[in-house]
């Protein structure tokens, strides 16, 4: 594709990078064909070729419009697309610099904008954030139907280990999981426990960085990413193995740290070096098989599992199949749903600012997956977790929280 970007951008380092991966579409239009948005409106414009095409415009100096920030806000970010690309188009990187641009040229109504920023601080304070969830969930069966979806039952926590093992990691907690639902740290401890490993958690970490990232604040996003590289820096200069995550959205984000920091002189090399050390949970696990299996029974229930893959696993993390290899090398088949590469709809705050779109692919996920007339469904990001968990009344979980349970 051939580019003539404006003078604002065309020689900054964004407008760079926006060159590159426009050059490398070939407007062939398979991206279409995945596309979540794409395939419940049928807009063109809703589809990654149509925002490829509008943020385009908006970098060779086309004035920006509520119509196209209305089109690339549908967009899940769930990079479906970059899968089924036959040239690597890397569509998530060009979205965020595309509605940068767009909000700074025509910003946001006020009460939208107050909305965005009220829950943006709310989820990054996690005193707060956890405070106003336990208050949700003892009103939750008073609650309107649509709020009392987005609030998932109480859970406790069970116990935590507190051994020291010789085989040290580091392991992000996260910011909104830890009050959404604190056993699935819990089961992340005691089974890596049971396997020899301690986890080490600094205070001084926090947020990965994904929602300023895709809320808009930027510097704060990269700020959060200098921050939890400064937390886990001197945990793996004294050996720490790797930095494990088990909500696979905040593993997209902080494998691509490298990537963010790429121009900051002080902080590139350690956040290449982070990202290279970041390993979702399944990659941990999938290289302790014998180890586990040693610690389940002989004979395991006869659960109907049904697996969402989520999209920052499958697409972002390109660890597609992962999940369901790890469970098979333990005997324990999990079933996936027809159109198991299709996002669920919760994608982080999407589910807030577009319900309509949102609900209908949850209820399209969900109707693939009672299909298959599963007693427990399982899913590796809180997000989607959470999303799902408000439309039915299977009981979803982590799929460590399931592990943990067999390993009892």
């Amino acid at each position: 594709m051939q580019t003539h970007l404006a003078d604002f951008i065309k020689h900054t380092p964004r407008g760079k990078i926006a060159d590159k991966i426009l050059q490398t579409c070939v407007h062939c239009g398979f991206c279409n064909a995945t596309c979540p948005t794409y395939q419940l409106t049928g807009d063109e414009l809703d589809g990654p070729r149509g925002r490829i095409y509008q943020i385009k415009q908006v970098l060779e100096g086309m004035s920006a419009t509520v119509q196209i920030q209305t089109h690339l806000d549908r967009c899940l970010t769930c990079r479906n697309c970059e899968t089924t690309c036959p040239s690597g188009v890397e569509y998530g990187h060009l979205l965020d610099i595309g509605r940068s641009e767009v909000e700074k040229q025509i910003g946001r109504p006020l009460p939208e904008k107050a909305r965005r920023e009220a829950l943006r601080r709310l989820m990054l304070n996690r005193t707060a954030f956890e405070s106003t969830y336990r208050v949700a969930q003892t009103l939750r069966p008073w609650l309107p139907q649509k709020l009392r979806g987005k609030v998932m039952a109480e859970k406790a926590a069970g116990i935590i280990p507190q051994n020291a093992r010789p085989r040290k990691m580091i392991m992000l907690e996260g910011c909104v999981q830890p009050g959404m639902s604190p056993n699935i740290n819990a089961a992340t401890l005691r089974v890596l426990d049971k396997l020899g490993i301690q986890l080490q958690r600094p205070q001084n970490a926090g947020c990965c960085g994904a929602i300023n990232l895709h809320m808009g604040a930027e510097a704060q996003s990269l700020n959060d990413m200098r921050r939890n590289i400064d937390a886990w820096w001197p945990l793996l200069e004294q050996g720490a193995e790797a930095l494990l995550i088990n909500a696979s959205g905040c593993g997209a984000t902080v494998k691509e740290y490298g990537y963010h920091l790429q121009h900051d002189a002080q902080y590139a090399e350690k956040a290449a070096a982070i990202s290279a050390a970041a390993k979702d949970i399944v990659e941990i696990l999938a290289a302790e098989t014998e180890n586990i299996q040693a610690k389940l029974p002989a004979n395991l229930p006869a659960h109907t599992i049904a697996y969402h893959p989520p999209c920052t696993l499958q697409h972002g993390q390109k660890l597609k199949g992962s999940v369901e290899s790890l469970f098979a090398e333990l005997g324990i088949t999990v079933l996936l749903p027809q159109d198991a590469h299709l996002c669920c709809g919760s994608a982080g705050t999407y589910s807030f600012f577009q319900p309509e779109l949102s609900q209908q692919l949850r209820d399209n996920k969900l109707s693939r997956l009672n299909a298959l007339k599963p007693d427990v469904v399982l899913s590796a990001n809180i997000g989607c977790i959470g999303h799902l968990a408000g439309g039915t009344a299977t009981p979803v979980m982590h799929w460590i929280e399931y592990l943990d349970e067999q390993m009892q």
